[in-house]
């Protein structure tokens, strides 16, 4: 076989005009594709964290609803105030013990 054999038997690729378009566009459809997916991918992770944090905010409420629901109970508030500010009931008397040192520790409430 001749080198002019092979080049007779092998067909030879034509880029038309038109393949040159249909190809522009796809680029350019991919290229259009590609911007949108990713502010969509960016805008569902933000949500999904916006999803998260609303989660915790709704915990956190849900926390805070019950720490005001148990300061509407009168025993603990009287529990509170006689631990915390040392207040005592009528009729009662309350001793302080002092350490050698002189100062007493306050209880953290």
């Amino acid at each position: 076989m001749s080198v002019r054999g092979r080049a007779a038997a092998r067909p030879r690729v034509r880029i038309t005009a038109r393949a040159v378009v249909v190809l522009t566009m796809l680029v350019a459809a991919g290229i259009a594709f590609v911007y949108p997916l990713r502010l969509y991918l960016a805008q569902q992770r933000k949500v999904d964290v916006l999803e998260s944090r609303t989660q915790q905010l709704a915990d956190e409420n849900r926390e805070l609803q019950h720490q005001v629901d148990k300061l509407h109970d009168p025993a603990y508030l009287e529990r509170l105030a006689r631990e915390c500010l040392g207040m005592v009931g009528k009729g009662e008397t309350s001793f302080v013990l002092v350490p050698r040192g002189g100062q007493s520790s306050p209880k953290p409430c």
